[in-house]
């Protein structure tokens, strides 16, 4: 018999330490894209289908959970990216002629990890640019990516760029159907050359010489910074998000990690499906994946005050509480076991008087 408190694989609680650490970073995250002018949006968990896969490729609709709606009949869809949801409220919602800046930080869920200890949870923070096809674009998201990375504590990091256009034009023209090139783009992201080489065969000439150098074309650019701490790379094999990237993508990574911290790019298409094909440029990271990586923030002084009906006491706890101060009552029997909260003073009666004493 299956335990009750037993969860899911690769589904996990997060308990106080770990959440504060979490919540603490969150924060930081949407006051960093604030301040670059990014408009906080909150999608649904749940939306249909279809429009939660419009545009975005097969990858996307195996990571999905689908469930039927009671009240419609309709299938939904248990969010797995935050991405077409944002282009939908870009293009249906706001429906603004100029630029959008928007951002977000929620829960996704997965069918299966990314990794072998990769959550199905993710908390996926993002910030989008709308409505601007030049470079410009590029450079302010690329700002904010490891500004954002910075404000989170991230030391040195190197940026990988690419371009989905170079395989897009070295496939142009060539016929193939949906398995051979998700092949192609399986093998290059895996950069297996002997795989990459089976699924090219009978490509023309020209074609089949430029996909198989790909993924050789990696590597630090020596000695280049884009941004302080910042290094540049190049990696024209990693097709990461290749169904719905229209352009440049890029991928930060950092000591202590096996995979790319953040990725984003351009997705110039994501909205076509909802009657808006606008210029799209932005970036998205796990929250719970770069927690590991990123020391906590020192635990915040506490009070520690006795629990009672003193008229006197409570108003004393609720002042200090209003002041900011972090008060906690200790029930009767009951010693200070909140692991949370360094209670470095005490609130104590002296002469009719409730007053703080350092502990």
């Amino acid at each position: 018999m299956t335990s009750a408190w037993l969860l899911p694989e690769h589904i996990s609680d997060v308990l106080p330490a770990q959440a504060r650490h979490i919540e603490e970073l969150r924060r930081g995250l949407l006051d960093a894209a604030r301040r670059c002018g990014y408009e906080l949006v909150i999608p649904p968990m749940l939306e249909h289908l279809e429009s939660l896969l419009s545009g975005t490729g097969h990858e996307l609709d195996l990571k999905t959970f689908k469930l039927a709606d009671q009240l419609s009949g309709r299938t939904l869809g248990v969010r797995a990216d935050s991405t077409p949801q944002v282009a939908r409220i870009d293009a249906h919602l706001l429906n603004r002629q100029g630029v959008a800046r928007l951002c977000y930080c929620g829960p996704v869920l997965h069918t299966r990890p990314s990794g072998l200890h990769g959550s199905r949870e993710p908390l996926q923070f993002g910030a989008e640019l709308y409505g601007h096809a030049g470079l410009e674009a590029e450079h302010e998201v690329l700002d904010l990516a490891v500004d954002c990375l910075a404000q989170a504590g991230i030391g040195e990091t190197v940026l990988d760029l690419g371009d989905t256009r170079i395989v897009r034009g070295l496939l142009a023209g060539v016929p193939v159907d949906a398995a051979r090139l998700d092949a192609v783009v399986a093998a290059l992201a895996a950069k297996d050359a002997s795989a990459l080489a089976e699924a090219t065969a009978g490509f023309p000439e020209d074609s089949r010489r430029g996909l198989l150098r790909l993924p050789g074309l990696y590597g630090a650019v020596d000695e280049v910074l884009v941004h302080p701490g910042v290094r540049l790379g190049v990696d024209l094999g990693d097709l990461g998000g290749y169904a719905y990237y229209s352009g440049s993508r890029f991928a930060v990574y950092a000591a202590g990690s096996s995979d790319a911290l953040l990725r984003g790019g351009r997705y110039d298409e994501v909205g076509a499906v909802f009657g808006r094909n606008r210029p799209a440029v932005g970036f998205s990271l796990d929250v719970k994946a770069l927690a590991p990586l990123v020391a906590p923030q020192r635990l915040r002084a506490a009070i520690r005050a006795p629990w009672g009906d003193d008229a006197a006491l409570r108003a004393a706890v609720r002042r200090l509480r209003e002041q900011g101060d972090t008060v906690v009552c200790v029930l009767p029997g009951h010693g200070h076991e909140g692991e949370e909260f360094d209670c470095d003073r005490e609130l104590v009666e002296v002469q009719g008087q409730w007053v703080l004493r350092a502990l």
